[in-house]
């Protein structure tokens, strides 16, 4: 299976600040993304990028779906990795949020990126961070990182040790349950209105169905699919323009059969949500990418 985050070694945290005395602070043009389609934590940050309408004043560079380097980073990332930690110990992982104008990497860490995202440049978007709110949707997360993905990589990772299966798929469905009765009051987990949670569980989603159930026995996937409300809300927010337009299956699928030593079982016949009526794979090709 898959690790659990993109990098195995701590991550870039700086941020954004507000003018210049922050030192890293929100102008056109100054600031880059590396991303690759088949990772769940870009997907986040493309959604993001999308809704806010970032195109014209913060590039994205695509990288390939599958790592190219045997420690599971990008050749064309280490320039930038040395550049900003000489003799950097970990992959040259994406995503990145990099500083063209130094040529250094300003944060891998995907929790700052959005925040820095909806917070410095989104004037002109949705508001994604609502002011009160930054608590509850940091919450919401680690949820999703610790009680979806992280409880399904381990419900799928132990086929010979029940007790730790078992234990692994109930956090999962504990975990789906509370979010079932939260989505049940309003259109969206805050509410009424798109915020950075809702693209944080949606890209959590697609990794549980595209990925983690392929590991999973049938009857757990059955129990998955108990959860009416929210795989009705993923299906919506694929339809949406900014979230299945990022979906790049074949891209996931190339990454996941590429790296995952786990064994397939039953579930991965159990299909949860049909993702292809909603997704359109963007014309992206990195430079180290052949045709």
């Amino acid at each position: 299976m898959p690790a659990s985050s993109p990098t195995a070694v701590p991550p870039f945290r700086s941020r954004i600040g507000c003018d210049a005395r922050s030192g890293y602070y929100a102008a056109p043009h100054r600031y880059r993304l590396h991303l690759t389609p088949s990772c769940p934590y870009c997907l986040q940050i493309a959604v993001t990028h999308t809704l806010l309408g970032l195109d014209d004043i913060l590039p994205v560079t695509w990288l390939p779906a599958v790592p190219d380097t045997g420690d599971g980073g990008f050749r064309t990332l280490r320039p930038l990795y040395e550049a900003s930690s000489h003799q950097h110990p970990g992959p040259a992982a994406a995503p990145v949020l990099s500083d063209d104008w130094t040529g250094r990497i300003v944060s891998t860490h995907t929790p700052g990126i959005l925040r820095d995202l909806a917070r410095h440049f989104g004037g002109h978007g949705p508001d994604l961070l609502p002011r009160g709110a930054e608590k509850e949707i940091l919450a919401i997360g680690r949820l999703c990182e610790r009680g979806i993905h992280d409880a399904a990589q381990r419900a799928g990772e132990h086929p010979g040790d029940r007790a730790a299966r078992d234990l692994a798929l109930a956090t999962l469905l504990r975990v789906l349950d509370l979010l079932e009765r939260r989505l049940g009051s309003g259109g969206h987990l805050l509410g009424g209105e798109l915020t950075l949670a809702d693209v944080q569980l949606w890209a959590s989603l697609v990794q549980l169905d595209t990925v983690h159930r392929h590991h999973l026995d049938a009857a757990a996937v059955h129990r998955v699919t108990e959860h009416p409300r929210l795989w009705a809300y993923a299906r919506r927010l694929a339809a949406h323009p900014a979230f299945g337009p990022h979906l790049d299956l074949d891209a996931i699928a190339r990454r996941h059969h590429a790296h995952c030593r786990g064994e397939e079982a039953a579930g991965a016949a159990v299909r949860i949500v049909d993702w292809t009526v909603h997704t359109r794979t963007p014309a992206r090709q990195s430079a180290s990418e052949p045709a």
